[in-house]
């Protein structure tokens, strides 16, 4: 197994179009169904670092700036933020796009927490990730933070 690999190589990028079946009687698109496209991106970053199966353990939290309406082009950006002994953080950035208006706004933040887990679904230890740019640094430090306040919800 490879020691450790570069955030930069879990990027996956998922772009969905917002249909009449995805929204609210507002036009807008439900919360819950954009949090099924961050878990399907996030699980594929967390799977294409690992190249293991690797499942949901926990959604740290999930921001709505601005709601997302019909017609928009949803773009989803998901990474690695760190990764522990069997768990990792993955961040998720999403932005609407208007093609016809020529706008595209950062809608969501999310932070996910998955386990790398073999074909009898056990915890195996996951690939080391190395940040290499400023922002990478950044969100490897927090990813800490946010573990250790996590572990310490855990307790209460």
């Amino acid at each position: 197994m490879t020691q450790a690999k570069k955030i930069s190589d879990s990027i996956i990028t998922m772009t969905e179009l917002v249909l009449p079946n995805h929204t609210n009687q507002l036009g807008n698109l439900f919360g819950g169904q954009l949090m099924q496209w961050i878990d399907i991106c996030a699980a594929l970053s967390a799977a294409k670092h690992n190249r293991t199966i690797c499942v949901t353990a926990s959604v740290d939290r999930v921001d709505f700036h601005h709601p997302i309406k019909l017609g928009n082009a949803v773009t989803l950006i998901a990474s690695i933020n760190r990764v522990f002994k069997t768990s990792m953080e993955v961040g998720v950035k999403v932005f609407a796009q208007n093609f016809r208006e020529g706008t595209k706004i950062h809608t969501n933040t999310a932070y996910l927490t998955y386990v790398s887990v073999d074909n009898d679904g056990k915890p195996v230890e996951g690939i080391k990730a190395i940040p290499e740019t400023e922002d990478e640094k950044r969100r490897y430090d927090e990813a800490l933070i946010r573990r250790e306040n996590r572990l310490k919800d855990r307790k209460k």
